[in-house]
């Protein structure tokens, strides 16, 4: 298994939008094989790793 991209409290930016946001929480979702994270700006959706990116 591969290690997370991002961290808790971390700033990264969603690649739609360009939002600039902090990392509140990950997970790893083993049965997709890939991390999932939450952001304190929005904390009801979440993202995987490849619709973010270091801001």
């Amino acid at each position: 298994m591969k290690s997370n991209k991002y961290n808790t409290g971390e700033t990264v930016t969603i690649q739609d939008t360009n939002e600039s946001v902090t990392i509140n929480k990950w997970a790893y979702v083993k049965n997709m094989k890939r991390y999932s994270y939450t952001v304190k700006e929005h904390p009801t959706t979440f993202f995987f790793e490849e619709e973010l990116k270091k801001a």
